[in-house]
């Protein structure tokens, strides 16, 4: 017995697909096929990194304004700090003097400050000054200060 074979690019057993199937096109299920890649990780972000420099800034000038700016506001002496009309009391002496500010109802008050020149040493600014007796120079710490004083009897 001899059986003849199908032609070619036909399937004798195929059957015809009626109803929706044969309207649509064969579609892949999901995940079928080539692999999906995973999503790209997220990028970082130099979020933590610029908050570091900031930081480290940030401490660096407290640190440089401890150092420097309560150094010199806690070496500001009275002189420094006074204005005129405050009263003063000599806690050293006439050749090495340390004068303090006092309430000027106090018994230690001995000198007012009638007139004040920063940022000078010039001490002969106070012969100007018709109410002054004495004047005192400081230097050297913070800024130059003339107080030009009379003495509270």
């Amino acid at each position: 017995m001899t059986t003849q074979p199908p032609p070619q690019g036909q399937n004798p057993y195929a059957q015809t697909p009626t109803g929706p199937a044969a309207q649509q096109p064969y579609a892949p299920l999901p995940n079928q096929g080539a692999p999906v890649p995973p999503p790209p990780a997220p990028a970082r972000s130099g979020n933590k990194k610029v908050l570091r420099i900031v930081g480290a800034i940030v401490v660096g000038i407290l640190v440089l304004g401890v150092k420097f700016g309560i150094g010199w506001w806690a070496d500001r002496t009275d002189a420094e700090t006074t204005s005129v009309g405050a009263c003063m009391h000599n806690d050293g002496t006439d050749s090495n003097a340390d004068l303090n500010e006092v309430d000027c109802s106090s018994s230690g008050a001995q000198f007012k400050v009638v007139e004040k020149f920063d940022d000078t040493s010039d001490d002969s600014k106070c012969e100007a000054v018709t109410e002054a007796e004495i004047s005192y120079v400081q230097y050297g710490s913070g800024h130059d200060v003339v107080l030009c004083l009379k003495e509270v009897k």
